[in-house]
């Protein structure tokens, strides 16, 4: 995959875009008025493996919150805005890292450059987030409802709109619940700007299904080499959304973090309780951090070969399993203890 050389913008220290590592983002779910429950959350998603957290300003007391969040965490905090310029000001001067607004909707071009020349003399990136729910009406009835075009017109507004202000430090995010529809917006402008996109498909679902639509999306747009930044939007906890994101960066090989579990579906050669023993061990590894590649294979027939590049991993056979690394045999052990054996091995890389 190569990946399109996009202008960095930085978020706090984390650069985003100009060939840095694709950045996985989420957003908290609390109310952002409750300082401590949105710090607690955040520092639970921090250890799942998120780097950049947005929270959600829907008044001046959410505003008033923002201080004591970005004083709390270890990690850039963004500040969602809609429709009150007022509200992207006082998160400034709170000491966000970032401002996610729609220029559109936040009261005209005068007010658009009181955000631009506060975040301009803070060194605060401006992410313009176009979403297929909330096109301009004009747009909508040009190009007869919400399509990709309409969506980059949109996006190209309001650039121009922060360019003429002469201010650059911009993200952009063009996202539908419709895949074939971001698929198409998001390679439409790219072709166009040099601006780092933030990716991912809005309104997902539920973990279970929205999991399945942001892989497609989200990895679709990575496989053609754009993205800059991602959050994966999951009705439930926002830590799924972190372990979704690693998980698609690590399949497409872009990131490595944690442990990559491969595992056999199962067939009529399998004789141990292959289904149990994955589940284990995905269980036990969960807050492992270390890049490993650790297998559960069925059978000894295939097992350390096609897990070869595993770092560790079992083979079953009848009652008993081998242990291997790295596709080289190590020893047999009974299948009661092969979880605690390859745990073993685990520790000691």
């Amino acid at each position: 995959m190569k990946f399109k050389n996009t202008r960095p913008v930085k978020v706090g220290p984390v650069q985003i875009g100009g060939g840095a590592p694709v950045i996985v983002q989420s957003m908290t779910n609390t109310d952002t008025r409750d300082a401590r429950a949105t710090i607690e959350q955040i520092k639970e998603l921090t250890e799942a493996g998120c780097e950049v957290i947005r929270v959600a300003v829907p008044d001046r007391e959410a505003a008033g919150a923002l201080a004591a969040i970005k004083a709390g965490i270890a990690i850039p905090l963004i500040a969602d805005i809609h429709f009150d310029y007022r509200l992207a000001l006082a998160a400034l001067e709170a000491g966000v890292d970032g401002l996610r607004i729609n220029p559109g909707n936040i009261g005209g071009q005068r007010k658009v450059a009181e955000v631009v020349a506060a975040a301009r003399e803070r060194l605060v990136p401006i992410r313009i987030g176009v979403n297929a729910g909330s096109l301009e009406k004009e747009l909508l009835s040009k190009y007869g409802g919400v399509t990709a075009a309409a969506m980059v017109e949109s996006a190209l507004r309001h650039i121009e709109m922060l360019e003429g202000l002469n201010y650059r430090e911009i993200k952009i995010s063009l996202k539908a619940s419709n895949i074939p529809l971001m698929l198409e917006a998001y390679q439409k402008l790219s072709a166009q700007v040099e601006y780092p996109m933030h990716i991912g498909v809005t309104e997902a679902g539920t973990v279970k299904g929205g999991m399945i639509k942001s892989a497609v999306g989200i990895g679709a747009l990575l496989a053609a080499g754009i993205g800059d930044t991602l959050r994966v939007s999951l009705t439930g906890h926002p830590k799924h959304e972190v372990y979704v994101a690693w998980e698609i960066l690590k399949a497409l090989g872009l990131r490595r973090r944690g442990v990559e579990l491969i595992s056999c579906p199962t067939c009529g050669r399998t004789q141990i309780n292959l289904i149990q023993i994955a589940e284990q061990v995905e269980e036990k590894l969960a807050r492992v951090d270390k890049p490993l590649k650790v297998a559960v294979m069925g059978c000894a027939v295939n097992g350390p070969g096609e897990a070869r590049e595993a770092d560790v991993g079992i083979a079953g056979g009848k009652g008993v399993g081998l242990i291997f690394r790295k596709g080289e045999i190590i020893r047999q052990v009974p299948e009661e203890d092969l979880l605690q054996e390859l745990l073993k091995e685990i520790e000691k890389l």
